[in-house]
């Protein structure tokens, strides 16, 4: 089976057909060998009535002991020898399967996290859930027509050529038969293929749409909108029940006529051949073996019809796969060098300045021109941002993830020890240089799902590294922690570091959350620090820690904070006003508070607000 560490392979993704080749060619030597078990498997189950037709004829029609009991003999041992056969069988196929379906995870984990912030807007969260969710698991079903299904075939062929000196007519019904059940079953199938498809499709807008959900459910109990939207989810879950039951309907008719339809065939089968020997035309022993010979195909012929409906399904997986694999990321065409030196971080379109070594504030009239402004200097939007004397998208993406750190307030927390949490493990974010937040090599589907507004799991467009990054010294995350004022959280969690941390860290309150996210990103520490409202879920005290720590933590690095505190504006270097997304003012928090009215009613209402909380 692939590793966690293996390259999964470049995908076919021309088309849900070409997927599931490329998962068969991505192990040769496995799914042959399934092939050729599968088919042992099935034509040694041919063995057996042929056997039995001989111990008739041969031992008991004739009276001889010794013949009969030679052939009961090998009857037993063929068993015994096909027994073995079908658990190695059983166990090819199940890491065929394994494989395809963990494979197709880290494909799509892979292309997810190349894709980092522009996933939301261009695949849809809700895809990768549902992909992860049932898609991987209906395409590795699928895999299993590359054991049972050949042998099925191969089995065919073998009991119609042992049907042959027994009875041609009987030869021709069973070769006749196959493409009468796939006239009847076809239909059924194509119109179930499409139904699923519409299915999947409606699956995957809502599973977005819980993720929205549960993400903003408590701005929604402040606004009074809680029942409204819960309305709208229970109308949208109906229709997709409802569509369900449609869905469910066909299949069960395809499923139906999986069982029916070889058994009424199987059924005329046995009646010519119990009719051939009521008129002497073959013996008691070709009897016994035409029947075991039916009782046979009984499998492969349903095997036949199922291996319609689960190919069916598996190409509509696919096809959602190979979707998510063409919306292509970000083009990355920077080859200019970034400055040797700590350099001026400049937005052309606001007029935000940030000058290397200092730490400045924004503060605008709402997040969303700060925000703005933060997306573009962090390169999370088309700009002409300029670092130095270069603009920023003339950079290759990967220089620029490495120096400059955009750290979000909303930024996920990944499940996990605390530790791994603050400084990247199996199941947690990855804080090394190469980005805030993006999950390692390995990490399942729900770790890279639960996005900030415009990035994936994180502000990071990189993809994964090729292996863990090494952890940081113990001094280094203690300085972090108390830099954050979080080293209360690790003393009050009953195991320290090693405390179990939920998934988005829902046993912590949010203003630890806030604390954690903001200790990851200074454990980074990155030469350009660009962080989104730090500590705007902090209660007046703390806030005054942090604000404090952090100058000092970040001394001599670059740093701009989008905040209306004015605990941090106090001791922030240089604070940058802006109005309808401009620079309206420059300067210190004072002289900004003694010559702009603009930013003094903007910053007293916001202290009003501070001492209310």
């Amino acid at each position: 089976m692939i590793d966690a560490y293996e390259d999964p392979g470049t995908p076919d993704a021309r088309g849900g057909w070409y997927y599931l080749w490329w998962l068969v060619r991505r192990q040769p030597g496995r799914s042959l060998a399934g092939a050729l078990l599968g088919s042992t498997w099935l034509t040694l189950m041919a063995g057996t009535p042929y056997m039995m037709a001989r111990a008739v004829d041969d031992g008991l029609v004739p009276g001889d002991t010794a013949v009969l009991a030679g052939w009961t003999a090998a009857i037993f041992v063929l068993g015994a020898v096909n027994s073995w056969i079908s658990i190695m069988r059983h166990r090819t196929m199940t890491r065929v399967r394994m494989d395809a379906y963990f494979r197709t995870i880290k494909v799509v984990v892979g292309h997810a996290v190349r894709l980092g912030a522009e996933l939301p807007r261009r695949g849809g969260v809700g895809e990768v859930v549902t992909i992860g969710v049932g898609d991987a698991h209906t395409i590795a079903q699928a895999l299993t027509v590359v054991g049972p299904g050949v042998g099925a075939v191969v089995v065919y062929g073998v009991v119609a050529g042992l049907l042959l000196p027994i009875s041609p007519l009987l030869t021709g019904v069973v070769l006749l038969g196959m493409p009468v059940l796939a006239l009847l079953a076809g239909p059924p199938a194509r119109r179930l293929q499409g139904r699923e498809t519409q299915y999947r499709e409606r699956q995957s807008v809502l599973t977005a749409r819980i993720g929205d959900l549960a993400g903003g459910l408590r701005v929604l109990n402040g606004l009074g909108g809680k029942g409204l939207f819960a309305d709208a989810f229970r109308r949208d879950s109906q229709h997709l029940r409802a569509q369900g039951y449609r869905v469910g309907a066909i299949a069960s008719w395809v499923q139906a006529l999986g069982v029916g339809l070889p058994t009424v065939y199987l059924a005329v089968v046995t009646w010519l051949a119990a009719h051939s020997a009521a008129q002497g035309d073959i013996t008691v022993g070709q009897l016994v073996s035409v029947y075991g010979y039916v009782a046979v195909l009984v499998g492969p012929v349903a095997f036949f019809v199922d291996m319609g409906y689960e190919l069916s399904r598996g190409v509509v997986a696919a096809r959602r796969v190979v979707r998510l694999l063409r919306t292509p990321p970000e083009p990355d065409t920077g080859t200019a060098h970034p400055p040797a030196e700590p350099a001026v971080l400049h937005d052309p379109a606001s007029g935000v300045r940030v000058r290397p070594g200092r730490l400045h504030a924004l503060v605008g009239a709402g997040p969303t021109e700060t925000t703005a402004v933060v997306d573009r200097l962090g390169r999370y939007a088309a700009s002409d941002v300029t670092w130095g004397d270069v603009r920023l998208d003339a950079v290759p993406l990967p220089e620029v993830r490495t120096r400059i750190l955009v750290a979000d307030n909303d930024a996920d927390l990944f499940e996990g020890p605390l530790s791994h949490v603050l400084t990247g493990g199996a199941n947690a974010p990855r804080t090394g240089n190469a980005g805030h937040n993006a999950p390692q090599r390995g990490a399942g589907l729900h770790q890279i799902c639960g996005c900030r507004r415009a990035g994936a799991t994180s502000h990071n467009g990189g993809a994964p590294a090729d292996a863990p990054p090494a952890p940081p010294p113990a001094a280094h995350l203690t300085q972090a922690l108390h830099a954050a004022a979080a080293s209360d959280i690790v003393q009050g969690l009953p195991h320290g570091l090693d405390s179990q941390i939920d998934a988005n860290a829902r046993n912590l309150s949010g203003g630890q959350r806030q604390r954690v996210r903001l200790a990851r990103a200074l454990l980074t520490d990155p030469e350009i620090l660009l962080a989104v409202e730090p500590t705007s879920a902090l209660d007046a005290h703390t806030e005054s820690l942090v604000a404090e720590r952090l100058r000092a933590a970040r001394a001599g690095r670059t740093t701009l904070l989008t905040t209306t505190s004015p605990l941090l504006l106090a001791r922030a270097d240089e604070v940058i006003y802006l109005v309808d997304g401009k620079v309206a003012a420059t300067g210190t928090h004072e002289e900004l508070l003694a010559d702009t009215p603009g930013y003094r009613a903007l910053v007293a209402r916001d202290a009003e607000e501070e001492i209310a909380r």
